[in-house]
């Protein structure tokens, strides 16, 4: 290095549970999945990843999970290099796939015994954990039967059991949720909310329900294209929106709506989107008459409007210009 001309010194690592850096992949073909990925999620906390189908999510746990190798930046967990720390890092994580993955020939207790078995856990321990946890996830009673026979909330229970035999310190689940009702999906946040708080438990989660993320996450990222586009608070990113906020749909040119509403003094954020635009606005009562005749005074032929309080559903169509299920297939 030039003594006169030093190189710039990268930013201090934190002592964040799981962080990282400018982390990317892409494709044979060119196909990038993810593109330069700046995360960082404090220890003891819940973040929720979100974004539309194709959006890179579940190659970003992938790489977090060493399952995938990057093919630029870096990535850490609990300090350790996903990529040269490996196996360390496998040691001190849980993780739970989109897919159920079990073997349906084993009974409930061996597939977390044998887990912990490949763990290294002797056989004192893994009894106890299967013990714990089964009492924990309510499958105690089913622990005798094949997995075969379980329902699919009984599955997903028992996948986050097994994920949790090892003590993780960070936990990735990917859709955890994904096709069970309302009662299964309640029962497994609250595992999960009662792990958090007796323990110093981190848990990145990805969901396509909103509802679960804007309750439960300490912090929200959002996806779209491989890239993270807005991070912070469900709180922070709803209140950003304004009081309530019209979407309105139709066609016409767009670009002549932009000056109809720029200097508004209702007005508190107007994005366009395909096939129409949302204010965020003081009160939607009020002001929708205005906002449909400003629009129409624009030459814009309105098809469809409709109303929303602000939610973490209008933060994400805000920034992606689609509703959580619009998305590109996985």
């Amino acid at each position: 290095m030039n003594p006169m001309n030093p190189t710039p010194a990268s930013p201090p690592r934190t002592k964040a549970a799981i962080e990282a850096r400018s982390l990317a992949k892409t494709y044979p073909g060119g196909v990038e999945a993810v593109a330069s990925l700046d995360l960082v999620v404090p220890r003891g906390s819940i973040y929720a990843l979100l974004g539309p189908n194709g959006a890179g999510k579940t190659t970003a746990v992938s790489m977090l999970t060493t399952l995938t190798t990057p093919t630029s930046g870096q990535a850490w967990i609990n300090g350790l290099n996903v990529v040269e720390d490996a196996a360390s890092v496998r040691r001190s994580i849980g993780v739970t796939f989109q897919e159920t993955v079990l073997d349906d020939a084993l009974t409930g207790r061996q597939v977390l015994e044998f887990h912990g078995r490949l763990y290294g856990q002797s056989l004192r321990e893994r009894r106890r954990r299967a013990d714990e946890l089964l009492e924990l996830t309510e499958l105690t009673e089913a622990a005798p039967r094949k997995a075969k026979v379980y329902s699919g909330g009984m599955k997903r229970r028992l996948e986050l059991a097994r994920a949790l035999m090892t003590v993780p310190s960070v936990l990735f689940l990917d859709e955890p949720t994904l096709g069970l009702d309302p009662q299964g999906r309640t029962r497994i946040w609250d595992y999960v909310s009662t792990l958090r708080r007796t323990s110093d438990l981190t848990v990145l989660v990805t969901t396509h329900y909103l509802d679960e993320a804007q309750q439960l996450a300490d912090c929200v990222g959002i996806m779209d294209a491989g890239r993270l586009v807005v991070e912070g608070s469900p709180d922070d990113l709803i209140d950003a929106l304004g009081s309530d906020t019209i979407r309105v749909r139709g066609q016409g040119v767009e670009e002549a709506i932009d000056p109809r509403f720029a200097d508004v003094e209702y007005v508190e954020s107007f994005t366009r989107v395909d096939g129409g635009f949302l204010i965020g606005v003081d009160s939607a009562s009020r002001r929708l008459t205005d906002v449909i005749a400003r629009a129409a005074d624009a030459g814009f032929s309105i098809e469809d409007v409709s109303v929303a309080k602000p939610n973490l559903g209008a933060v994400f169509f805000q920034h992606t210009g689609r509703s959580l299920r619009e998305g590109a297939p996985a």
